[in-house]
């Protein structure tokens, strides 16, 4: 599939409009529900081939980030070997208390993996408290940038930012019908 034809089906199944309040608190017209091309099987794997390509060449895991996060982490880690880790919105009040679950060793270099950046908000939240936990963070992937600042934000934060596709190229280059 190429990625023209992947935006097309993304936009198929995932471009919604009306009113809709974002997580940053901004009302937009439009809305990516990225569920809805996390859940097909065929779109998770062609995303996550479009993904593996924008990975840096040297880290030790993938750091998906509570929900969206989580199977784009598992689908690239699928196709790739490369562990991932579940990075929760906070750590868990029981059991072993983990904000980042699934065993990951000290110090480890992980990449950010989030579904859609607007304006990197819980991004930056969730880097900064990955950074806390000891691991080293330096890039984040991403499936869609909104464009509404979220990559000046994790910029500020030294990390690099890489998306799959831009909403400028959603909306206008690649998707339009």
């Amino acid at each position: 599939m190429t990625k023209a034809d992947l935006a097309k089906q993304i936009r198929a199944v995932s471009y919604l409009t009306g009113e809709f309040k974002l997580r940053s608190g901004n009302i937009s017209n439009f809305y990516w529900d990225k569920y809805r091309f996390e859940s097909n099987p065929k779109l998770l794997i062609a995303i996550a081939e479009e993904m593996v390509k924008l990975l840096p060449k040297d880290f030790d895991g993938l750091a998906g980030l509570e929900l969206g996060g989580i199977p784009l982490a598992t689908a690239i880690s699928l196709k790739t070997g490369i562990p991932c880790y579940y990075v929760r919105k906070e750590a868990k009040t029981y059991g072993t208390s983990d904000l980042i679950e699934g065993g990951v060793k000290e110090n480890s270099k992980l990449v950010v993996i989030e579904d859609v950046i607007t304006t990197a908000g819980q991004v930056c939240t969730s880097i900064e408290q990955v950074r806390g936990e000891g691991h080293i963070v330096e890039h984040v992937v991403a499936v869609i940038d909104r464009q509404a600042g979220g990559e000046k934000k994790i910029n500020a934060l030294g990390c690099s930012f890489s998306s799959v596709y831009t909403l400028d190229e959603l909306e206008t280059k690649i998707a339009s019908p």
